[in-house]
């Protein structure tokens, strides 16, 4: 409808009050602290793949390992039956080579000892599990006691069972 110059508008075209305004607002304030959070993020990350790792693992030396020679030995039998052999290879693991070298150098004087500490044990022990744990800390003690006098002891880390047959 047209009077003059002057448009009436109906009820349904009137401007509608701006109530969007506080909407954009805090949409702006939103895309803001999302745009901050992803920049602190990625400067972050960007200094901490320039920056050495303040603790930095080391890593492990290899084990030193040596082997033995197989050991046959008749092992004491209750039953005083003579029969009882054990068969076993061991494998020493050693913190060092300089360890290993003495135990080279000196390997006539570690199998006597190991042959006599073999030939003791009961038949009946070295069946459980209990016992080969008893053995090895037998061989460990053994092993550590100075192969010579006026050298230090010596230091096995573990006995491993390579092979190990009790008949």
């Amino acid at each position: 409808m047209l009077k003059g110059n002057r448009h009436v508008m109906s009820e349904s075209a009137r401007p509608i009050a701006r109530t969007s305004a506080p909407w954009f607002a805090l949409l702006v304030i939103i895309l803001l602290a999302a745009c901050s959070a992803a920049g602190y993020f990625w400067w972050q990350l960007r200094t901490a793949a320039t920056q050495p790792a303040a603790i930095s693992l080391a890593p492990s030396p290899a084990p030193v390992f040596m082997v033995l020679e197989t050991f046959t030995v008749n092992v004491a039998n209750p039953d005083n039956d003579l029969d009882r052999v054990l068969y076993v290879r061991l494998t020493l693991r050693l913190p060092n080579e300089e360890t290993r070298k003495t135990f080279n150098d000196y390997l006539p004087l570690v199998r006597s000892r190991l042959l006599l500490l073999l030939s003791r044990q009961q038949a009946s022990e070295l069946a459980c599990p209990q016992g080969k744990q008893r053995l090895i800390d037998k061989i460990k003690q053994t092993l550590a006691e100075p192969l010579v006098a006026g050298q230090p002891p010596q230091v096995v880390d573990d006995v491993l069972f390579t092979a190990f047959i009790l008949r």
